[in-house]
């Protein structure tokens, strides 16, 4: 039998795939942080990141993973004793929870079924019965499940309170429509190895002058992650940047912009949408109840063996697939269409689907899920 050369396509929900321009902007020769010339291209980039997190406000980067800006924002809002109300859909929705109580927090848990979505009238009600609450944590695009929750409604209600609104966007920032100052979010999270299409290692996080003023005041214990550390900087870091790293943030922000956002955002929408339209085609069933454009969850269907097929698509074929977590291990699996993506790579995704469930035992009519991503790719002229 003969051997075919092998590809490696990665479509999980990050790292993404990072683009070769992106790649050659890191290995242009290191130099010092503290010179003009290093300030002025993480300058730019901060001034990009306005932009892309559509606010007024600064942006403070941080060399850590996205957890790292998750656990900045709780480090400098929530006090011991603090009372905070943490949206649990997954397990993004579970770290919030973990930072809280880590951090002293009196918590109050949402506990919301995994593949479903928080209802606005849930978080109006736990607000009413802790007036005293100092901040409301919650998930852009819940990763692990492939749910979106309706930041911009939860905003409504938050902003009439005196607590302040949290959104992890780590994995949905750029894919789905984020309007941080016109829908009065108070603080955004992000990293850059999703929809940044870079190599991880920076986390963003943007606050609102309600949420600042909270930072000021904190008790909380903190240090690397004291925010006013980074504001008293400002452009500059108060410690050691990741020099390499921000010339690519400053090239991915520059195509990003050029790009425009709404545009970045029907890139994502279509993509999903062919994706869920070719799902649907292989009748196999979605996961999350409001699904999102960073990823698709698909149900393994029952007698497949889920962990097996992740497995061998990735190893054997080259293709990677993100499985289930936790509980769902075995039981979904989450293809990215998120960041440096095309619509051919969604039909790469879609027909390895389709072989492999078929060697699986789960019989499944060659072509029928690429075509009908074909038709909405057509259908929306791209």
């Amino acid at each position: 039998m003969a051997k075919l050369i092998r590809k490696n396509y990665l479509m999980a929900p990050g790292p993404t795939p990072v683009p070769i321009d992106l790649l050659l902007e890191g290995a242009k020769d290191t130099i010092h942080h503290r010179t003009p010339q290093y300030l002025d291209i993480q300058n730019k980039a901060l001034e990009n990141l306005k932009y892309l997190f559509q606010t007024k406000n600064n942006v403070y980067t941080l060399a850590a993973s996205g957890t790292g800006a998750m656990e900045a924002a709780v480090a400098n809002l929530v006090s011991p004793g603090d009372t905070a109300i943490a949206v649990n859909g997954g397990k993004f929705g579970e770290r919030w929870c973990e930072l809280c109580k880590a951090y002293g927090a009196n918590l109050v848990e949402i506990d919301i079924e995994w593949g479903k979505y928080v209802r606005v009238e849930q978080i109006k009600k736990e607000l009413e019965k802790h007036p005293e609450t100092r901040a409301v944590f919650t998930t852009l695009s819940e990763t692990s499940t492939g749910v979106v929750h309706p930041i911009k409604e939860i905003a409504e209600i938050v902003k009439e309170t005196n607590a302040v609104l949290v959104v992890d966007a780590i994995s949905g920032m750029l894919a789905e429509p984020l309007k941080m100052d016109e829908w009065n979010i108070d603080v955004v999270v992000s990293g850059v190895q999703k929809g940044f299409m870079m190599p991880p290692g920076v986390a963003m996080i943007a606050l609102s002058e309600k949420a600042m003023e909270i930072v000021e005041n904190s008790n909380s214990h903190r240090y690397y992650f004291d925010l006013r550390a980074y504001k008293k900087s400002f452009p500059d870091s108060p410690y050691t940047p990741p020099v390499n790293l921000v010339y690519q943030l400053l090239k991915s922000t520059d195509m990003l912009k050029e790009e425009t956002i709404e545009n970045v955002w029907e890139r994502h929408r279509i993509l999903a949408e062919a994706t869920r339209a070719a799902t649907k085609a292989m009748n196999l069933e979605l996961f999350a109840e409001r699904p999102g454009n960073v990823l698709t969850a698909i149900k393994v269907p029952q007698n497949v063996d889920g962990k097996g097929i992740v497995k061998f698509l990735r190893d054997e074929w080259g293709v990677t697939f993100a499985g289930g977590q936790s509980q769902l291990k075995g039981k979904i699996i989450r293809i990215a269409h998120l960041g440096y993506m095309s619509k051919f790579d969604v039909i790469v995704a879609v027909s390895a689907l389709e072989m492999a469930f078929n060697k699986f035992g789960f019989e499944i009519e060659l072509g029928k899920g690429v075509k009908a991503a074909e038709e909405v790719f057509m259908k929306e002229g791209v």
